[in-house]
């Protein structure tokens, strides 16, 4: 039923539970298959680059969001890949989302900045409105 599920993560709390509910999904559907996304906005990485102590640091930086998020997958027996992108959140995850052909797409309903969500709108309304996949929103 849901082979190919995707978790749009952002190492948020909402997004770790988002990757919680994806796990339960992947066990309940044998030969499942988890996707976690980290997209990285542009603007974000041009502000992470002017702080950090260069590429390697920012590397590290980028990976201490993900490593808990992989680390429920592989204690759970899930098989799942990381993949990371550019780009504005939203429209990234979308364009990703409709061009692979996902069964489910998983996406915590607060990221890391609230404030933009605030302003520009959430990330997770706009998935949840252009994804052709069912989208479930965790809280």
């Amino acid at each position: 039923m849901y082979k190919k599920i995707l978790v749009a993560a952002d190492g948020s709390d909402h997004s770790k539970r988002a990757v919680q509910e994806a796990v339960k999904m992947a066990k309940a559907n044998p030969g499942a298959n988890v996707t976690l996304l980290y997209v990285i906005d542009y603007e974000k990485a041009r502000n992470e680059i002017l702080q950090s102590q260069g590429p390697d640091g920012l590397h590290l930086e980028r990976r201490k969001h993900l490593q808990p998020l992989e680390e429920i997958c592989r204690s759970a027996g899930v098989p799942f890949e990381t993949k990371i992108l550019h780009g504005a959140p939203g429209p990234t995850i979308v364009k990703h989302a409709n061009e692979t052909g996902y069964d489910a797409v998983f996406i915590g309903s607060r990221g890391l900045n609230a404030l933009q969500e605030m302003v520009l709108g959430s990330v997770s309304h706009k998935v949840a409105k252009r994804v052709q996949a069912p989208v479930i929103i965790v809280k």
